[in-house]
């Protein structure tokens, strides 16, 4: 590899890992669902208009399948899981669960799965 594109390489890769957010697991020490992507719209919701430490998730799959995943966590307590939502808990840290659900911002329903993760 010429040593140009080396540079580009380098550049990119330490450009990449700056903008990656640091994620729920690391950051709040909760598992995130498997394949869930990260809202970052919704994050900054979290954190700028609810002025709360937060990350939010989406999955295309079932309420009933994410709250399986998260209520099989030895760390968590289940405080409430119900047909369009749940929440579950691990100290000082929220994790609910919300399908279908709203975004604040634009006022669009969405039926995918909400998975909010916030430091409380």
């Amino acid at each position: 590899m010429p040593r140009k594109s080396i540079v580009v390489f380098i550049f990119m890769l330490f450009a990449l890992i700056s903008v990656v957010p640091v994620g729920a697991e690391d950051q709040l020490g909760v598992a995130i669902y498997p394949g869930a992507s990260l809202d970052a719209a919704t994050t900054k919701f979290l954190e700028e208009s609810l002025k709360v430490n937060g990350v939010a998730y989406r999955t295309n799959d079932p309420l009933a399948k994410v709250a399986d995943f998260y209520k099989s966590q030895k760390t968590l307590e289940v405080i409430d899981i119900l047909k369009e939502g749940a929440l579950f808990k691990k100290d000082s840290v929220d994790v609910t669960l919300q399908s279908p659900w709203m975004d604040m911002k634009t006022g669009k329903m969405n039926n995918d799965t909400l998975i909010s993760i916030v430091a409380n």
